[in-house]
Formats: structure tokens, sequence, C-alpha cells
């Protein structure tokens, strides 16, 4: 038995709306440097509030849990009722949060001040990847590529800001960003109205149909093998994100700033994997991209753990190059397994990742603690053999007419 397609049917296609898709990639930057603060606050913050690597890894924790909990609710409800004022509502919590972690008095309010900016985050994304699928005129991988790199771009940019601003000037500086929020929150209710027009436009037309060949069986084990395909990824990417500066530190005896400067190195790399992993997909295939991003990285994580300094740098570089152009693969080959249903799967795997890097940051905290920042990093270097499972992924053919 085949699983059948949807009933909310993909819209005809049009002209790629390329100001719509620069203003939700430009949206996520925003969305993103205000998260990625978080993490490039921890050496900070463990200073001021003498916090343990667990401590560290439950505010990441916090801020992705509340992300990955909320997310694929927003995309089920809004596959069925669009929101599209829902996108300035996003930016709102952020800066909510963004206030209360520069004003934070106690670990608490730091811990609340995380999960709003999950919250955020679990608004943004899913009707955000919907507006940029409706914004592709049939360039799906692209148009992916192009929303998630503001993101990538965005996390990347947060370190940099950490180091020559709020390290020098102080946590109070934080809340100048939130000027940042209320920027985004203009452009995005400006695309909450484009939003609002398309919907108007396309309910006249007839939707094209999408039917999936294969049985709902087989559907639901690939969607289990993306998942665990971003498990390796998010895990490993949530190692750095949260605890390459302390790494760096301990084994090179870096400053904070140089630390958080590699730290930027790495994210750089990822939203340059971003922007090419979408590209590739429509021209090669999602599955290509899938199996060289996830299996292709392995050599060069088991290398990580034991490089000098200088190809640290460079392996940094090609890990984030690689590991990053999986997603916006994953995200496309997993809205073709399931058609109609774009909030849903963007919610799922937009929360999955986060959730992944929440408990990752959490785990790995809990490890560092008890064995040490090294044995982290060789732990984290096997993770991309769960790429293997990318031999059970049914081909592009297979999947529909």
């Amino acid at each position: 038995m085949s699983a059948p397609s949807s009933p909310a049917a993909t819209p005809p296609r049009s002209a790629t709306a390329w100001i719509i898709i620069f203003g939700v990639s430009l949206c996520h930057l925003c969305n993103d440097v205000l998260q990625s603060l978080l993490s490039a606050l921890y050496p900070l913050l463990r200073d001021e509030f003498s916090l343990s690597f667990g401590q560290i890894g439950l505010l990441t924790f916090a801020f992705q849990i509340t992300a990955s909990l909320l997310q694929p609710v927003v995309g089920l409800v809004t596959d069925k009722h669009p929101f599209p004022r829902s996108l300035p509502l996003s930016s709102a919590a952020s800066l909510a949060g963004i206030l209360m972690l520069a004003w934070a008095q106690s670990y608490a309010m730091l811990f609340a001040g995380a999960m709003l900016i999950g919250l955020g985050s679990a608004i943004f994304h899913p009707e955000a990847s919907r507006v940029s699928r409706m914004a592709s005129g049939g360039r799906f991988g692209t148009a992916q590529s192009f929303f998630q790199v503001g993101g990538n771009f965005g996390t990347a940019i947060g370190p940099l800001l950490a180091a020559f601003i709020v390290v020098p000037f102080g946590r109070p500086t934080i809340g100048w960003f939130g000027l940042i929020a209320l920027c985004a929150m203009v452009i995005l209710w400006q695309i909450g109205s484009w939003y609002i027009r398309a919907m108007a436009r396309n309910a006249g037309k007839k939707a094209t149909r999408a039917v999936v060949k294969l049985s709902r069986r087989r559907v639901m084990t690939a969607i289990v093998i993306l998942a665990l395909l971003t498990f390796s990824k998010n895990f490993y990417t949530a190692g750095i994100n949260s605890y390459y500066t302390f790494f760096l530190i301990e084994r090179f005896d870096l400053t904070t700033q140089q630390s958080q400067m590699m730290l930027f190195l790495f994210l750089a790399a990822m939203a340059v994997g971003v922007m090419l992993g979408g590209p590739f997909g429509d021209r090669f295939g999602t599955l290509s991209v899938i199996w060289i991003s996830i299996l292709g990285v392995l050599p060069f994580t088991l290398m990580l753990p034991y490089a000098d300094l200088f190809w640290t740098g460079v392996l940094s570089v090609i890990i984030g190059v690689l590991l990053a152009s999986a997603f916006p693969a994953i995200v496309v080959y997993a809205q073709e397994l399931v058609p109609g249903r774009v909030g849903l799967i963007a919610g799922i795997f937009f929360g999955f990742a986060f959730g992944m890097g929440g408990i990752g940051a959490a785990v790995l905290g809990e490890i560092a603690d008890a064995k040490g920042i090294f044995f982290v990093y060789q732990l984290c270097s096997v993770l991309p053999a769960i790429g293997l499972l990318t031999l059970f992924l049914p081909r592009r053919s297979e999947i529909s007419d």
C-alpha cells in the first residue's frame, strides 16, 4: 500500500521571490545572532556566576529543548491554520530573552532567558521555512540553503560580537542587541503581509499533488534514519558550539578572544556548507549530498582531537563545510517524503536539531566534568560513522512520480 499524498498539497509554482527569500534569510541571521550570543558568553558567565560545565550544558539544554519540543507543534498547527503574524512574535520572544540575559542576577534568570530565546526560535523556524519554500519558485534546495545560511552566518557572528563588545564592556551590553530583534520584527511584519497576499493568490488555483510511491512503513523508516543522521550532526556540533572555546584554551593556552575567533572560523565554515548544500542537492540530488556530508566528514573528525593548532583550524573549516551541507538536503528530502507537511517537517527537523544539540550539550558537559574536555572530543569524533545508515534511504526515483 502506498503512502497517500497529503491533503495539504504543494501550491502551484511561480517565479522565485528572491527579495522574500533574502528577507527571511536576514531575519534568520538576526534570530541566530541572538541565540548564538548565549553559547559565546559561556566563558564570561562561568566566571561571573561560578558555573560548572554541567550548568553550562543545562543552559544550552534549556534553550534547545524549548525549541525542540515546541517547533513540531507550531509546524503541525500552522500546516492546518497558517499564522503569518506569528513571525514578528518570534522576535519579540527573543528580545525578552536577550534582555533577561543582560540583567540576570541569578542562574535561574539565565535559565529563563535561555528558554525565551528557545521559544522565539520555535515560533520562527517552521513558518519561516514555509515562506522560503513558497517563494522558491520550485528551487526548493536553493531556497532552503538561502534560508538556512542566514542562520549560520548569524551563529558565526555571535562569538565575534561577544569577543569584541560584550567581553570588553560587560554583560549588560547584551541588551543593546535587542535592537537586532526590533529590526527583525519590522521585516517579518512585511514578510507576513506578503505571505497573506500569496495565500490569497493561491486560494483559487489548483494545487499540485505529489503522490509518494513508498509504503507508509518505508516512509517512516526513512524519516527515522534522517533523524539519526541529524542526531550525529547536531550532537557533534553541540560539542563544538558549547565547549570548543574551552578545548582550545585548555589544549593550546589561547585567550578567550582567540578561542572565540577560532569558533567563528568553524561557524563561518558551516555557513559556507549550508550555502553549498542546497544548490548541490538541486543539481546532483539530495541523497548524494547527504552521503558526502555525513559520512565523508568522518576522517577529519577522527583527526581533530590530535591535531596541532594550525591543523585544528584547517580541520575545523573542512568539518564545518561538510557537516553543514547536509541539513538543507535532509530537510528537502524529508519534505519530499511527506508532501504537503512543510511546517511539520521543518518543525520536526529544526526542533530535533535543537533538541539533540541541547541533550548533547548537557550530556557532554557532565562527561567533560568527569573525564575532561579532550575525552569529549575523542568521543564525538566517531559520531559521523552513523552516516552509514544512508545506505537504507530510498533513491529519489523510488519516492514519487
